[in-house]
């Protein structure tokens, strides 16, 4: 499945929880869709979890 589908079916999914469920229903299943895409990325190998929780820089960088 191409990555427009899917991005078409995510709109359509939060399209109808706004339309149906109202404001709060569409929030919930767009932060529901974002964590269900962080852990596919981590099932695939994308993503390493020590890619969040590693600083950007070393420590002398950082401002004193």
């Amino acid at each position: 499945m191409s990555t427009a589908v899917i991005g078409m079916i995510a709109g359509m999914a939060l399209g109808f929880a706004g339309y149906f469920g109202g404001f709060g229903a569409f929030l919930l299943v767009a932060a529901l869709g974002a964590i269900g895409f962080v852990v596919g990325r981590f099932l695939e190998g994308d993503l390493d979890p020590g890619d969040f929780f590693r600083s950007r820089g070393t420590r002398d960088d950082r401002r004193r």
